[in-house]
């Protein structure tokens, strides 16, 4: 088993493996121990190597893991994107081979400043630190890319409990730790006081997660609110034809009306009114008198066009409330490539994936209020922004409700769609709100405050999801604190794994100066 340790292709293939297993510890297949064993198998990778063979290794975990977690990428850009189907998989693993490099960089780091072999419990927690830093710079940089989270695999698992107390990020935390202290455990046993320490690092977190689960971090605002969420299962290729426009208006209008004067909210996907707001005003307009009489309120997603202070047109991905409500929102986290294009002057125009509908898109603004339906302060995330857990935390603190509206069609029958969703279920969770969730083709639900799905519609299906959902009030320590605890601790771990290891190799330096006299 020494080849674990050892740089080398052997240890390089078991990586790419180990990464491979945590789409497995996830949805749809949700076995989350596989995500302690991908981890402890990457730490224990690592044990040995030098930075250079240490960069290789997390380069290959990381290249197993989004080639088995994110591979249906090549969907959009092959069935969609109208790129051949070499060009489509040459873009997917140019993608991967890119994203690996999240991985590489850590384990580089880690051989090379950060690693304290000598010190089991000190090297564990080290490393924990380090997997913690990790998540959160590959869902920051570049504008981020917060998929396949470790902690995800938890939603249904024992730690979900500690889910409100620091949101996904201390989920992955503790799985970082556990898998590391798990596999120094043995290189305790002569150490009784470390080896007592590294069982209740081990055992507590565990425990805690599974006597919070269940438990109520936030309480009723008022009554129930019954829901309509119409699924219009539109094919991505018929979506923005021009000759579809009419039958796409009248399809959400006659979904809505077969149940609408018994609901209170009604919610459309995202853009499932697929021309510019200011071109549908009449539509809407005859929605809203239809909605407002009836105390209903309609929120849809929309594209919108505003001018910005020199007067140039600048076009969003929105959600508009027409009916017993108010208010606009337009999307901030956007999509590359899906909704804006990096480098636009140098990549526009080579193939047509560069040139998708919605890909040119604005960010809006960061201060802008939540939407308000039939009296209550409602939480928007537009498809992609729902993964982001520090944008979403803040939305949810002002708010009784969540809502998030998609179109996962882009990615065919794949698991990318189940993905999305549990990750909507984990912000559900960590705020202890209801959320809603309205998709073209699915998966459609309503998920409750402990992010247990209540009612959903199956995928492919035109269909409304009718279903009641509670407005919260209160406020879960995630979403009183965020991620500064534990970012905070972090860096207390990495600094003092950074300073220990510079004082160890000056002592030893320094006997070796010693024994040469």
């Amino acid at each position: 088993m020494r080849w674990i340790t050892r740089p080398g292709w052997p240890g390089n293939l078991l990586a790419l493996a180990a990464g491979a297993l945590t789409p497995l510890a996830q949805a749809p297949f949700d076995i989350w121990p596989l995500a302690l064993l991908s981890i402890a198998l990457f730490y224990l990778g690592l044990r040995e190597l030098a930075p250079r063979a240490a960069l290789w290794r997390g380069w290959c975990y990381g290249f197993g893991l989004y080639a088995a977690g994110t591979s249906w990428i090549y969907i959009s850009i092959h069935d969609y994107g109208a790129a051949s189907l070499p060009l489509a998989g040459l873009l997917t693993f140019a993608l991967m081979l890119a994203l690996a490099f999240f991985f590489a960089l850590p384990a580089w780091l880690w051989g090379r400043w950060l690693r304290r072999a000598e010190a089991p419990l000190a090297d564990a927690l080290g490393f924990a630190a380090l997997w913690l830093a990790l998540e959160g710079f590959r869902g920051w940089f570049l504008t981020g890319f917060p998929w396949l989270y470790a902690g995800y695999s938890q939603l249904e698992g024992p730690l979900a409990g500690l889910a409100p107390l620091g949101g996904v990020w201390l989920l992955s935390f503790v799985l970082a730790l556990s898998a590391a202290l798990s596999v120094n455990l043995p290189r305790l046993i002569r150490r009784p006081q470390a080896l007592a320490g590294a069982l209740g690092l081990l055992l507590a977190p565990w425990g805690l997660g599974q006597a919070l689960k269940g438990h109520a971090w936030t309480a009723s605002a008022g009554a129930p609110l019954k829901i309509a969420a119409v699924q219009g299962n539109v094919p991505q290729n018929l979506k923005w034809d021009p000759e579809q426009l009419s039958a796409q208006l009248m399809l959400y209008r006659d979904l809505t009306l077969q149940r609408a004067a018994a609901v209170d909210l009604v919610v459309w996907p995202e853009t499932a009114v697929p021309i510019l707001r200011e071109y549908a005003e009449d539509y809407l307009a005859g929605l809203e008198r239809y909605a407002r009489p009836r105390n209903i309120a309609l929120l849809t997603g929309v594209p919108i066009r505003q001018r910005n202070a020199q007067g140039e047109p600048r076009y969003y991905n929105g959600i508009t409330v027409a009916g017993e409500g108010a208010g606009t929102y337009l999307k901030q986290k956007l999509v590359p490539f899906g909704e804006y294009v990096p480098l636009q002057e140098l990549l526009r125009g080579l193939i047509a994936f560069f040139d998708l509908p919605m890909s040119d898109f604005a960010r809006g603004p960061a201060d802008q209020p939540l939407l308000e339906a039939r009296g209550w302060r409602i939480a928007p995330y537009i498809c992609y922004e729902v993964v982001y857990p520090e944008f979403a935390a803040g939305l949810a603190a002002r708010s009784d409700l969540l809502l998030t509206i998609s179109n996962d069609a882009w990615f065919g029958t794949s698991i990318g769609p189940l993905q999305h969703l549990q990750m909507a279920q984990m912000r559900a969770l960590e705020a202890g709100r209801w959320m809603i969730r309205t998709t073209n083709n699915g998966v459609t639900a309503l998920i409750d405050p402990f992010g247990r799905i209540t009612e959903r519609l199956p995928q492919f299906q035109r269909a409304v999801l009718y279903g009641e959902v509670t407005p919260m009030q209160g406020l879960t320590p995630y979403l009183q604190w965020r991620a500064w605890p534990l970012a905070t601790l972090a860096v207390l771990l990495l600094g003092w794994a950074l300073l220990r290891r510079r004082a160890e190799r000056a002592s030893a330096a320094g006997a070796t100066i010693e024994a040469q006299r």
